[in-house]
């Protein structure tokens, strides 16, 4: 198809990192946005010279949108994904995909009616191209079978009692917070990686606040620190601060992470080691461009990105030249990329393999999240519901 346009919904943190992403793909137009917060909207209408939306029954009756990027909360995405969908616009959602495993089943069949609808889910750091570079590393058999995967993933913005946003309540956010926001991200790690689903759980979450000062001035960023004479409204808190889960894959292989928006100092912490029959890789998306090599009978090495050596299904996702770094909007840019390339060469979803998580990684995602949950309640191994 010719040149694709598309729409943005919500324009808070991650909602800016889809728009800096889009206006870096060729063939793809930044159309659109619809948000509810009138000055920024106005700001980035203008700054961007898109069409303003007034609501999402617009967006989707403008025969001109091809595409919308769903950036809401969490409690959200059922409703606005449902309705994209039946309007055949491609989509691609933040995650976590849903607020249950129950909704992400129903956004799967309404897409099984239409395989044309090209979906995708935004877990960004499995795009980093030394990822995909491992990716097709382990898969090609290069360590040998797989015999352990960990790893981690730390962060510090819920770290004071004074911490608080909506993703602290179960009402927008699900019955998780720390694993469905960061852990997620993990597990879509370790299972694109390996080529292997995680099918069983033993989960640890722990609620170190089980109340928290939210602020009582509306607006204010989570991820900002509280200076001066703030008034609180003191709130309940149900949703994990720290989860760790052990875990078992397909072919017996097993592991574990763990997940923290708590530990003072790590802004983002996340990497991921995988031990193989032969060697062991080791990336960590602080230092994206590199990745360790460890050996048993000759030195370890370090693998450094470079678009000269990297392998052919890899080239496409690394431009900038090795020395140069490349990070996190990069990854953002190259997810982007891989989706709306899989629409220009109209590809489908029920016979081509995508590179970018596609909602039935969200789906089982939500399965996991739900075992991770019932495992710590029941203090127990629980298997993850299969489809």
């Amino acid at each position: 198809m010719g040149k694709i346009n598309a729409v943005i919904i919500g324009l808070g943190l991650v909602g800016k990192s889809h728009v800096d992403a889009l206006k870096r793909i060729g063939g793809v137009e930044f159309y659109g946005i619809l948000e509810p917060d009138d000055e920024l909207a106005e700001s980035v209408a203008k700054e961007h010279f898109v069409k303003r939306f007034s609501s999402l029954d617009e967006v989707l009756s403008d025969p001109n949108v091809h595409a919308v990027h769903n950036c809401t909360p969490n409690h959200l995405h059922y409703e606005y994904n449902q309705k994209i969908i039946d309007a055949k616009k491609h989509i691609f959602s933040e995650k976590p995909l849903a607020m249950n495993s129950e909704e992400a089943d129903e956004m799967l069949k309404l897409l099984a009616k239409d395989p044309k609808i090209v979906h995708g889910i935004n877990h960004v750091y499995r795009m980093n191209p030394l990822v995909q570079d491992m990716k097709n590393r382990v898969q090609a058999g290069e360590i040998g079978d797989i015999r352990l995967i960990h790893g981690t993933y730390l962060q510090d913005w819920a770290l004071f009692e004074t911490d608080y946003n909506w993703r602290m309540d179960p009402e927008y956010s699900g019955a998780s917070r720390c694993v469905a926001d960061i852990g997620t991200h993990w597990m879509d790690m370790a299972q694109t990686i390996s080529g292997l689903k995680i099918i069983k759980v033993c989960a640890d979450l722990v609620t170190v606040y089980p109340t928290r000062k939210k602020p009582l001035e509306s607006g204010r960023s989570a991820f900002k620190l509280t200076t001066g004479d703030v008034e609180y409204e003191v709130k309940k808190v149900t949703t994990e601060d720290y989860g760790a889960v052990l875990f078992v894959m397909e072919n017996g292989v097993h592991g574990v992470f763990h997940c923290s928006q708590i530990s003072a100092g790590r802004k983002c912490r996340f990497d991921i080691e995988i031990n193989g029959s032969k060697a062991s890789y080791y990336w960590d998306q602080e230092n994206a461009d590199l990745m360790w090599v460890g050996n048993r009978n000759e030195h370890n090495s370090a693998v450094f990105r470079n678009p000269n050596l990297i392998s052919s299904e890899c080239a496409e996702y690394t431009y900038m030249a090795a020395g140069h770094p490349e990070g996190w909007n990069d990854a953002m840019r190259n997810n982007l990329f891989a989706f709306y390339k899989f629409i220009r060469e109209d590809k489908r979803m029920d016979r081509d393999k995508a590179d970018f998580a596609t909602f039935f990684e969200g789906s089982y995602l939500m399965r996991l999240i739900e075992a991770i949950v019932e495992s710590n309640e029941k203090k127990a191994w629980v298997n993850v519901r299969q489809g």
